[in-house]
């Protein structure tokens, strides 16, 4: 655990220390802000759900591009020899870049408070669907931090990492937009893999094993599918 805790903390730093944590989170806020609000005030009712779903439009672009460096640079300045030589395995280096940037989304959630009391100071909001709208993008975050761990650990290019990231991520957005063009036999199947359709209900504020599952599962399998990209490098 001391090594995860190092690695993460070393990531988790890296992006204060530049300028690429400080640019990431106030563009964020600020088209956040600026899409939320332009429009809250046309539904006439306190509610965060909007916030919700602009949050978790913009992850699909936001997260590719703080996750497409955790291995890429590494490989590509070579450092990433020294780490897998050091006394630490292949699962403590994942799961600390993975914890790492994690600590950079939560910090990004955070931040988003004001505006929810915000909202709660213009009217009166059920705090049920905030809790559940937060545990959702929680889980999503979980999930696309996974897959753009996973595409990093394959190239020593951060744009190619980036790309691949944000390919994955905005098929899993959009696939059931496509539903009624697919085979109806097929439809079942899409709609179940759509990070949407789980999302939507989280943001009606209810919690489902079923949707709980299905991002802790494709975070799993991303952080494995990195370890085995990271593993082979050993081998090579």
């Amino acid at each position: 655990m001391t090594n995860i805790r190092t690695i993460a903390g070393r990531q988790f730093r890296s992006y204060f220390n530049g300028p690429i944590a400080y640019i990431v989170v106030a563009v964020f806020l600020l088209v956040l802000g600026f899409l939320f609000w332009q429009t809250f005030f046309l539904q006439q009712r306190a509610t965060a759900r909007e916030m919700f779903n602009y949050f978790s439009l913009i992850n699909y672009f936001a997260l590719p591009a703080v996750t497409m460096g955790l291995l890429a640079e590494e490989k590509r300045t070579g450092t990433i020899e020294l780490l897998i030589t050091m006394p630490v395995t292949d699962a403590q280096v994942i799961l600390g870049k993975f914890l790492g940037v994690l600590g950079l989304y939560l910090v990004m959630m955070l931040l988003t408070l004001p505006y929810v009391f915000s909202i709660g100071s213009l009217g009166e909001l059920d705090w049920g669907p905030v809790f559940a709208g937060y545990f959702g993008l929680l889980l999503q975050g979980l999930a696309l931090i996974g897959i753009g761990l996973a595409c990093s650990s394959f190239t020593d290019n951060q744009l190619i990492a980036f790309f691949a990231a944000l390919a994955i991520s905005v098929f899993f957005f959009l696939i059931d937009k496509f539903l009624p063009l697919m085979p109806r036999g097929l439809q079942p199947m899409l709609e179940f893999i759509s990070f949407d359709v789980h999302l939507n209900l989280l943001r009606r504020g209810v919690i489902a094993v079923r949707d709980t599952l299905f991002f802790l599962s494709v975070a799993g399998l991303a952080v494995l599918i990195a370890f085995r990209s990271l593993e082979s490098r050993r081998w090579s």
